[in-house]
């Protein structure tokens, strides 16, 4: 946690996997790891910050317990461990920032600054925001195609976020469409 005790992105690959298992019970390992890594990616994590070796963190402080892995590690049963849903209880009431501070600013500067490039540079920063708005939609939409059956609450928080996403992506299109047309008049000669 950080001084003023909101979450750090690693304690919510810890928040995912213990939760995965609070919820659903003992799941084999490979499951486990592939749920903890389609849902921290889907919402715009490291692929590098996912890796196994965190929920090997667990195992490893008394959360989780792993059975007999067998000659296929990846079959091997995880459970939650009474530690694990301390920790569980721990993670959910700790205070989490909405979104993103550091990237809200960064997209917020380049929006507020958007004017100070020439045209060609709009309309570059343009592409490169709609591209990554379309595919933090898709990553969304994705998600939301592997979680059916979920808590329709969940379903519906995840649906405003899809629906969120998609309005930026309308606004910054708009946007794209006002500037296209102011550049014709500008390209226009007086008549």
């Amino acid at each position: 946690m950080q001084r003023d005790r909101v979450l750090i992105p690693v304690e919510g690959l810890r928040l995912a996997a213990l939760g995965i298992l609070a919820s659903r019970g003992p799941t084999d390992y490979a499951t486990l790891a592939t749920m903890v890594r389609l849902f921290a990616t889907s919402y715009g994590a490291s692929p590098v910050d996912v890796m196994s070796s965190s929920i090997e963190l667990l195992r490893f402080e008394g959360l989780i317990g792993i059975g007999d892995e067998g000659e296929d590690p990846g079959s091997a049963r995880v459970t939650l461990m009474p530690g694990g849903r301390e920790e569980l209880e721990r993670l959910m009431l700790a205070p989490v920032r909405v979104s993103s501070a550091s990237s809200r600013l960064m997209v917020a500067l380049k929006i507020r600054f958007f004017r100070l490039l020439d045209t060609t540079g709009q309309g570059r920063l343009a592409e490169v925001l709609g591209d990554t708005l379309r595919s933090e939609r898709a990553r969304l939409v994705n998600l939301r195609r592997h979680m059916e059956g979920e808590d329709p609450g969940f379903l519906a928080w995840l649906d405003r976020d899809i629906a969120r996403t998609g309005e930026d992506l309308a606004w910054l299109e708009g946007e794209e469409a006002s500037m296209a047309r102011q550049r014709s008049r500008d390209d226009d000669p007086p008549a």
